[in-house]
């Protein structure tokens, strides 16, 4: 049983805008998919967004990847819409300005105590999304450091990387960090 579905980075930018690529596209019937059997099982879905101001170029990230991305309030911020359909009120996202998002940890942890799993022992998290070998991996392993006993599960056929290349690297780094890849 999954208890929580984290979708990463669904956002316009990373899939048909600035930063999106075929291989981002040809995802999002599958996790649109996957997020429509979540609620119907009952599982938690929360989602990150990447989240940049105007002054995007000025920042470390910027100024190391000169494309403007998500800024907040343009078209490119919005979930892609075929994720954005599965939405409902009430669903939980988290605005990120970087790769991983600690709210996002402190959260899943709160979670997860409240369950009486301070350690995340018993709890099943499945992560899905963009970028694989930046906002995925970095978020994998928040979440893995902040509940060392969760099953954490990453299933790759529901991410996309930069590159192929790099995809799969970052799947390779998961699983060497006791996440599970499917």
């Amino acid at each position: 049983m999954i208890h929580m579905l984290i979708v990463v980075d669904m956002q316009r930018d990373f899939v048909s805008g600035a930063l999106g690529s075929d291989r981002a596209r040809a995802i999002v019937p599958a996790v649109a998919a996957r997020i429509r059997r979540a609620k119907a099982e009952g599982t938690q879905v929360l989602f990150t967004l990447d989240t940049h101001g105007e002054d995007y170029a000025a920042t470390r990230e910027g100024r190391h990847l000169p494309v403007p991305h998500c800024i907040q309030g343009t078209p490119g911020w919005a979930l892609e819409p075929e994720i954005a359909a599965e939405c409902e009120r009430g669903m939980i996202s988290f605005e990120k300005p970087t790769f991983g998002s600690t709210q996002l940890a402190h959260h899943v942890a709160r979670w997860a105590d409240s369950l009486g799993a301070p350690d995340g022992g018993g709890l099943t998290i499945e992560l899905c999304g963009v970028c694989t070998d930046i906002c995925v991996v970095s978020n994998a392993l928040l979440i893995k450091a902040a509940l060392p006993e969760a099953d954490l599960i990453v299933d790759g056929a529901l991410c996309a990387g930069v590159t192929p290349a790099k995809h799969e690297a970052a799947l390779e780094t998961m699983r060497s960090c006791q996440i599970e890849v499917k």
